[in-house]
């Protein structure tokens, strides 16, 4: 189905309505191949930009509450990740707020979501979404805050604007962003809880966060890709974290601006946040493998970060993630091994899953945003133990 299509409904005898699919909306992605008379649809993932990624679904369905629907992504074999479909549970809403799993089925590379809607009118999402009006429901929430000064980067490729929180008077320099990969919508669920423990003023452990340091805050790297409904790239079919060698403002102005800021402030720590397809983890991913790492403080660093956060919040754990890099093999396109070893300094990649944490899972919710938003709020106890780590080994 093209842009210019209507979304296909079902109807009943006499022409009424019973089911109608749609998607467009602020993040939604999907095209109906077909539906039938018995509340079944064969459905397809739109590609970003570019043609090179897909995974990334939001739908609503109107029409067919207390039916027992059987919905088809028939290409899910050719998403980018297609062996992330196995163990993993669509997550459905009625009023957008709250999303709960659903049990999901993939073989012969269909993915099968077999539901009766609760509502009227039922959402269905790779993730549960956070929109681009949350976000900027959250900077307007922000700005309520005396502590926070915020600023415009630069545009977007689509014109639209990067902004920065800078919280805090401290002589180091740390910096948090979200969601290069636009699908990766818990990386903004991340940024909920994070932003909202760093502005409370009752809160000693942000008290004592924003006299050690000064926090930049870039909360979302993509809003053109996520409002698209793309699963990794921007407007221009870049992957914004495989630009940061050399961001061009015509391929990557989101990467481009923010770099500019950090060769401005300086980078003392950066925490890159983003969310994994296949594994049911939370984990954190370093830069072992920029040169010099091993002789370097990094590994001490990064290692009081990595167990504090870890102390934190058991969500978090060490024990399932990425490959370790061989020293000289990093990356240097990506943004942790980029901002590394460009200022010298620790640096990791968050990975939260699209699937349930195994070693805590919810049968209900799954990992689900409240969880994304407490993980957030619980580096801040890292911080505080890295700054000081930091200030003894300078």
């Amino acid at each position: 189905m093209s842009q210019h299509e209507k979304p296909r409904s079902l109807l009943g005898k006499g022409g009424k309505l019973t089911m109608h699919i749609s998607s467009h909306f602020d993040s939604g992605n999907i095209e109906v191949a077909r539906v039938d008379d018995g509340h079944i649809a064969e459905l397809r993932i739109k590609k970003d930009t570019g043609d090179e990624h897909m995974q990334w679904f939001h739908f609503r369905i109107d029409g067919a509450r207390d039916k027992a629907c059987t919905l088809r992504i028939v290409n899910a074999g050719d998403a980018s990740y297609p062996s992330a479909w196995a163990g993993y549970r669509v997550c459905t809403s009625v009023d957008r707020q709250t999303w709960t799993r659903v049990d999901t089925d993939y073989s012969d590379g269909v993915l099968t979501i077999a539901h009766r809607p609760e509502g009227q009118m039922q959402w269905y999402a790779y993730f549960a979404p956070h929109t681009h009006e949350q976000h900027l429901d959250l900077l307007s929430h922000c700005q309520r805050s005396d502590e926070v000064v915020i600023d415009r980067l630069g545009s977007t490729v689509d014109g639209r604007d990067l902004h920065r929180l800078v919280v805090g008077e401290g002589p180091l320099h740390f910096w948090a962003i979200a969601r290069q990969h636009p699908g990766e919508s818990m990386a903004s669920w991340w940024m909920e809880g994070f932003l909202d423990r760093l502005l409370d003023p009752n809160d000693a452990i942000s008290k004592r966060l924003k006299t050690m340091a000064t926090i930049h805050v870039v909360p979302h790297m993509n809003p053109d890709g996520a409002i698209r409904g793309h699963l990794r790239c921007n407007a221009a079919g870049a992957n914004l974290n495989r630009e940061w060698a050399e961001p061009s403002l015509e391929r990557s102005p989101e990467v481009y601006h923010t770099k500019a800021a950090m060769d401005a402030a300086g980078v003392d720590f950066c925490l890159d946040v983003h969310g994994d397809e296949e594994l049911p983890y939370n984990f954190l991913s370093g830069s072992e493998g920029i040169e010099g790492y091993a002789e370097s403080r990094l590994p001490h660093l990064c290692n009081v970060f990595a167990s504090a956060y870890e102390r934190a919040n058991p969500d978090l754990q060490r024990e399932h993630g990425y490959p370790v890099a061989a020293p000289g093999r990093a990356n240097m396109t990506m943004c942790t091994n980029a901002v590394a070893a460009r200022f010298q300094c620790p640096a990791y990649t968050l990975e939260m899953p699209f699937k349930d944490n195994a070693n805590a899972p919810d049968p209900i919710f799954g990992w689900s945003p409240e969880r994304c938003a407490q993980l957030g709020a619980s580096s801040l106890d890292a911080l505080v133990q890295l700054a000081q780590a930091t200030g003894e080994s300078d």
